[in-house]
């Protein structure tokens, strides 16, 4: 796996400059650590699954951006991205009828914990969970489809002006 990225640093054929390419590899860790660590504490912190699926779907348009679409959607595909926006919603619905066990829509269900816990939240931390997969793969798709329908649309106006 890394040496495909390795080979594609250094093909300049695809993507960006080799700098682009380096400095977005660094980041690339960086980033999925703190859209995790937003999404997971985003009952303590502010953040939650809105702030840290954004956070993670800006990581995975860097990598797009930087080497190219083809790496991009080797890395996460369109059909993944359709699974994990579909699985994010669903599991968000089943933790609202969850709730119906002990009483009413999206109860907490689970015990409640010790204050400043990262287990003190309820079923918070698993919609942060839910919405944070949804949101990723929902702003993702978005980005492919706006960039692979932008440069249709360009092509049909030029054939047309010609």
């Amino acid at each position: 796996m890394n040496r495909d990225i390795d080979k594609e640093i250094h093909n300049e054929a695809h993507g960006m400059t080799s700098i682009v390419k380096t400095v977005a590899r660094f980041l690339m860790g960086i980033i999925f650590i703190f859209g995790a660590y937003i999404i997971l504490y985003g009952h303590l912190t502010p953040g939650g699954g809105f702030a840290g699926g954004i956070i993670l779907a800006c990581g995975y348009i860097l990598l797009t951006m930087s080497f190219g679409k083809e790496i991009g959607l080797r890395k996460l595909t369109d059909n993944w991205a359709s699974i994990l926006d579909n699985t994010g919603a669903l599991l968000f619905l089943v933790i609202g009828l969850l709730g119906f066990t002990a009483g009413s829509f999206f109860l907490n269900f689970l015990g409640k914990g010790n204050i400043f816990d990262l287990f003190s939240a309820g079923t918070i931390p698993l919609n942060n969970i839910a919405i944070g997969i949804k949101v990723l793969a929902s702003v993702f798709a978005v980005f492919i489809a706006l960039s692979i329908f932008g440069r249709v649309v360009s092509d049909y106006v030029e054939d047309e002006e010609v």
